[in-house]
């Protein structure tokens, strides 16, 4: 399958999911996650451009952290590291892991239950947004990571990832 198919399939799975997330779950008929939440009309709409390089970020999280709840490290969630990722930062996130035995885009072991993107700064053609991350544990204990990730704005792919202070 060619890259571009896949992404439209992400970007397929991405707009049912969102869809579905909005329907009641007994109108659906769909079981859900007890920890699962269901949008209501009370909370803000989602929206998003591809011109902004803080929305790509959300998107890129949102879209990995679909992947890997849904499969786990499997090619599509490699194939979103080469979309999203700079080649430099995709080989020290390789070093990275390697030497950590986690993943190196989420600074953890599994998969986050959320995620939250929001714009930090910006200058010298980069971009920087921080990324937190929200784990529950089995004790249902939650506990959180919060990333700096930098975007190089002419080409709005994320180029650098650490743990923010």
């Amino acid at each position: 399958m060619t890259p571009s198919r896949i992404l439209r399939r992400v970007a397929l799975v991405g707009a049912l999911v969102a869809v579905g997330a909005a329907l009641p779950t007994t109108a659906t008929g769909v079981r859900t996650r007890p920890a699962a939440k269901v949008s209501t009309l009370d909370e803000p709409a989602r929206s998003g451009s591809p011109r902004s390089t803080v929305d790509r970020v959300a998107d890129f999280y949102g879209a990995y952290l679909d992947v890997l709840s849904d499969s786990g490290r499997d090619k599509l969630a490699e194939t979103l590291r080469e979309r999203y990722l700079t080649a430099r930062l995709r080989e020290d996130l390789a070093r990275w892991e390697k030497a950590h035995h986690k993943d190196g885009v989420l600074r953890g072991k599994g998969v986050p239950a959320a995620w939250k993107v929001v714009y930090n700064d910006s200058g010298m053609g980069h971009c920087w947004t921080r990324v937190t991350l929200t784990w529950e544990d089995s004790g249902n204990r939650v506990h959180h990571i919060r990333l700096l990730v930098r975007s190089d704005l002419e080409t709005q792919l994320i180029s650098g990832i650490r743990i923010a202070t």
